[in-house]
C-alpha cells in the first residue's frame, strides 16, 4: 500500500529531479515517479509552485502528493501531451496498482486555452422542427450566454486511470479542465474523498468524476462545478460508439474490474453544479447496478438526476435519498430541459434495443425547478419498479421558460425526432411502466408558468401504479389542467 506523505522527509522530491518552478518540468516529474516505482514505491512530492507540465505517467505504488501552494499547470502546448489510443491529459495511468493522487495543492489543466470564448458549440442532432419554438429554437445567429463555446484540438481527460486497481484520489483541487476532469475505467477498488472541481461552466464535456465500467467505488465529500455532468457512472466499453463490448478488453490487462458489471457505488456529502446532470447513471454497454446516493446537494444545473439505458444494458438496483436540487432552463446546446429528476430507456443505436430501468427507488428529495419529473419508456415495460417516497417539488418559471421549455429531451436517441421534442410539462410524466409507486408527492407551482405546464400527475400506459398522499393540483394557469390524468393506467389508492 501507498503510504502518506511526510512532505520534510520526502526522497522524490520533484525539485531533486530537476523541476524548476514556472518553467515545463514533465520530464523531471517522470523522472521521480519513475525512480519511486522501481524502488518499490512511495511519496513523490510537488512542492509550493507552479510547474507547468503535459502528461505524467503515474505507476503502481507511488502517491502523488500536492503541499500547500502547489501548482500542478497543464501546458498550453499539445505536444506536450502524449497520446495512446487517444490524447491524453496531465495524468495517465494504465494497468497499475496502489496508485494515489493527494495533497492540498492545485491542478490546473488550462483548460479554456484550448476554446474559442467568442463563438458556441454547435452540432446538428435533433430536429428543430419538432420543437415548441420551431426554427426559433437555439437561434444559430445569437450568442448562448451559458455555453458551451466552441472547442478547438484540446489534451484528454486530465486524470485517467484505466484497469487500476486500488486507486485514491484525496484533498486536491482540480481547475479549468478541457474534458473530463477525472476518469475511472474499468477500474476496482477505487476511493475519492474531499477533492474540488472548478471547471470552466461555459465548457463542453467537462465533466467532473466519470466512472466507467469500473466497480466498488466510494465517492464522498466532494464539491464539484462541471460544464457536463458533475458525477458519473456509465458503462462504456473501450469503444464508445459501438453497440457492444468485449471482455477480452478487460482480459488483457493484469489489474482493473473484471467482471462485466459497472457496480457496487457509495456517492455521499456531496455538492454539485452541473450544465447538465448533477448526478448521471447510464449510457454504456455495460450493465449497471447496486448504487447509493444520500445527502448530496445539486444546485445551479440543466438536470437534477439521469437515469438513462440507452443502450442494450440493464440499469438496476438504485437508491437516491437526502438529496435536495435546484434546477433551471439553460441557454445553448446542453443536454436537460430543467428536469429535477429524469429516467427513459430509449435506444442510441438505430435498430437496437434499449435496456430496462428496474428497482429504482427515490426518497426524501426536496426539489425546484423549472420542469417537472420525467419517467419515458420508449418501449413497453421498458422501465419497472419505480418508486418516488416522500418528493416536494416546486416548479417556477425562468428566463428561458418561453425561449426553451415546454419540452422534452431524450438526448442521445438513434430517432432524431426524439432527440427533443414538443412535450407538455406535468408536475411528474410516466409513459410506458410496470410497477411505479408514488407516495408523499407534495407539488407546488410558481406564479406566471405558461400553459404548457400541465397536469399534477400523467401517466400513460402504466401498469401497477399506486398514488397515495398525493398533495397538489393541476397548474393553475393551465386551460384543461387535471390533478391526475390517466391514459391507460389506473391507481391504486390506501
Amino acid at each position: 500500500m501507498v503510504l502518506s506523505c511526510n512532505t520534510k522527509e520526502s526522497k522524490y522530491n520533484i525539485l531533486n529531479f530537476g523541476a524548476s518552478p514556472g518553467t515545463l518540468c514533465t520530464d523531471a516529474i517522470q523522472r521521480a515517479v519513475d525512480q519511486c516505482h522501481e524502488a518499490g514505491g512511495g511519496c513523490v512530492t510537488i512542492p509550493a509552485g507552479t510547474f507547468i507540465t503535459g502528461t505524467i505517467e503515474l505507476k503502481s505504488n507511488v502517491e502523488l502528493w500536492l503541499d500547500q501552494g502547489a501548482i500542478l499547470k497543464g501546458s498550453e502546448d499539445l505536444d506536450d501531451y502524449t497520446t495512446n489510443f487517444r490524447k491524453n491529459g496531465i495524468i495517465y495511468c494504465f494497468d497499475q496498482h496502489n496508485v494515489t493522487v493527494s495533497g492540498h495543492g492545485t491542478i490546473d489543466a488550462t483548460g479554456t486555452t484550448f476554446y474559442d470564448t467568442t463563438q458556441n458549440h454547435t452540432y446538428d442532432e435533433y430536429n428543430r422542427s419538432v420543437t415548441r419554438q420551431g426554427e426559433n429554437y437555439q437561434p444559430l445567429d445569437q450568442f448562448s450566454t451559458d455555453g458551451p463555446i466552441k472547442r478547438r484540438p484540446k489534451p484528454g481527460m486530465s486524470l485517467t486511470f484505466y484497469h487500476c486497481t486500488n486507486v485514491r484520489l484525496m484533498d486536491v483541487t482540480i481547475r479549468d479542465t478541457p474534458s473530463w476532469a477525472v476518469r475511472f475505467a474499468y477500474c476496482e477498488n477505487v476511493h475519492v474523498r474531499g477533492i474540488t472541481i472548478r471547471n470552466n461552466l461555459m465548457v463542453p464535456n467537462s465533466d467532473g468524476v466519470h466512472c466507467t465500467a469500473s466497480r466498488n467505488v466510494v465517492i464522498s465529500d466532494c464539491d464539484i462545478s462541471a460544464g457536463d455532468d458533475a458525477i458519473i457512472v456509465t458503462g462504456f466499453a473501450l469503444e464508445e460508439e459501438s453497440p457492444v463490448y468485449s471482455m477480452d478488453v478487460q482480459a488483457e490487462r493484469k489489474y482493473g474490474n473484471k467482471s462485466e458489471y459497472s457496480e457496487n457505488f457509495t456517492v455521499t456529502n456531496c455538492v454539485l453544479q452541473s450544465r447538465s446532470a448533477g448526478i448521471r447513471v447510464g449510457y454504456g454497454q455495460h450493465p449497471i447496478r447496486r448504487c447509493v446516493f444520500s445527502n448530496i446537494i445539486i444546485h445551479g444545473s440543466n438536470r437534477g438526476i439521469g437515469v438513462f439505458a440507452h443502450d442494450l444494458s440493464d440499469i438496476e438496483d438504485l437508491q437516491f435519498s437526502n438529496i435536495t436540487i435546484h434546477t433551471r432552463l439553460h441557454n445553448g446546446q446542453w443536454w436537460g430541459n430543467g428536469e429535477p429528476i429524469h429516467l427513459s430507456s430509449i435506444s442510441r443505436f438505430e435498430g437496437e434495443k434499449a435496456g430496462t430501468i428496474r428497482r429504482v427507488r427515490f426518497r426524501n428529495i426536496i426539489a425546484t425547478s423549472e420542469n417537472g419529473i420525467l419517467v419515458y419508456g420508449d418501449d413497453e415495460h421498458s422501465i419497472r419498479d419505480i418508486e418516488f417516497d416522500n418528493i416536494s417539488l416546486r416548479i417556477v418559471p425562468g428566463r428561458e421558460m418561453l425561449s426553451y421549455g415546454g419540452n422534452i429531451d431524450l438526448r442521445p436517441a438513434a430517432a432524431i425526432n426524439k432527440q427533443l421534442f414538443s412535450h407538455d410539462i406535468p408536475g411528474l410524466y410516466a409513459l410506458n411502466t410496470d410497477g411505479l409507486l408514488i407516495d408523499r408527492f407534495n407539488l407546488e407551482w410558481g406564479e406566471g408558468l405558461a400553459d404548457f405546464y400541465t397536469d399534477g400527475i400523467y401517466c400513460k400506459n402504466v401498469q401497477d401504479l399506486y398514488i397515495w398522499d398525493f398533495f397538489g393540483t393541476a397548474n393553475p394557469t393551465t386551460h384543461d389542467g387535471r390533478r391526475i390524468r390517466l391514459e391507460n393506467s389506473s391507481y391504486r389508492q390506501k
